[in-house]
């Protein structure tokens, strides 16, 4: 049994004539009648009782009736569902992040106007390191991830759409005396008990504040690690300690913590979205945000 014979078969039920069935479907009446006869023994029962006036279905072919046209409706949902994969309109996008690049409003944004845009399409959030990513986009089990990376060692095997850079800033205690200052120097956190995420969350921004402290002549003095931005503030609010952060997470206006620009060499967030060529190249859904993202304005 075929989809056509269905077809056929749907045709003659609702025009209740084979000569009119024919004309509808562009095909002549005798081998409708034969593709109908085939049908039937294939059933092993009449669908139709032949009257003068055309056709009727019998009791076993309205039955079939209603299944046929459930049939057919649920071939026409897979089509237009294959169709609108194709065209990226539904489907999946999975999306990687890490910690610190959620406070970069590039990301939420792109993720807002991607939703807008592509409604239909189940987006699934990952969170977790840099390293965490760049595996999960080899191996397949993310299409695209926003990352941090190191102008000198960029990840091997992926596209990066590079985001502008972002300086940081230093976050003290309230009431630490830098806290009184507009701004501060590197070197003025020299001694200070510093917290930080280990390196092996984040080693591009784990790099770049050490390396930069060490040209403003001072080695850092890590006290404590945490592992998220966010914990970071908090800990410098418990005056646990001082940090450096990007300046996009100064949103997070917690009591008991200040912000200071760094006057001289600034450290630098680096931001990107990566994705696997080979991904984009067959993946829809994934060109869409590519496509989006590059059409994002620079300033947030």
């Amino acid at each position: 049994m075929e989809l056509r014979h269905l077809r056929y078969f749907l045709a003659v039920a609702e025009e209740a004539n084979f000569t009119r069935a024919a004309a509808r479907l562009g095909i002549g009446q005798p081998p409708l009648s034969q593709q109908i006869q085939a049908l039937e023994r294939e059933l092993g029962t009449p669908l139709f009782r032949r009257t003068h006036a055309g056709a009727e279905l019998t009791e076993a072919g309205e039955a079939f009736l209603v299944e046929v046209r459930r049939v057919l409706a649920d071939v026409e949902r897979a089509a237009d569902t294959a169709r609108r994969i194709a065209r990226g309109e539904a489907g999946r996008l999975r999306l990687g992040f890490t910690a610190s690049a959620a406070f970069n409003p590039r990301v939420p944004r792109l993720i807002r106007d991607f939703r807008r845009q592509w409604p239909q399409v189940q987006l699934v959030l990952e969170e977790t390191n840099t390293a965490g990513l760049l595996e999960a986009l080899r191996n397949g089990r993310l299409d695209a991830a926003f990352i941090r990376y190191t102008p000198s060692a960029l990840p091997a095997g992926l596209d990066l759409m590079r985001f502008p850079d972002e300086p940081m800033l230093i976050a003290v205690p309230a009431a630490h005396p830098l806290a009184q200052r507009e701004r501060a120097p590197l070197r003025a956190l020299a001694g200070e008990p510093f917290i930080l995420f280990p390196r092996s969350f984040g080693s591009s921004l784990y790099d770049e504040i050490l390396s930069v402290c060490r040209e403003s002549g001072f080695s850092l003095q890590i006290t404590q690690e945490a592992p998220q931005m966010s914990s970071i503030v908090n800990l410098v609010a418990a005056e646990l300690g001082v940090s450096v952060v990007p300046a996009s997470t100064a949103q997070m206006q917690l009591p008991g913590v200040r912000y200071l620009p760094i006057e001289g060499r600034v450290p630098l967030a680096r931001l990107a979205l990566a994705t696997h060529p080979a991904t984009r190249a067959n993946t829809p859904v994934v060109r869409h945000l590519w496509e989006l993202a590059h059409a994002t304005p620079q300033v947030p």
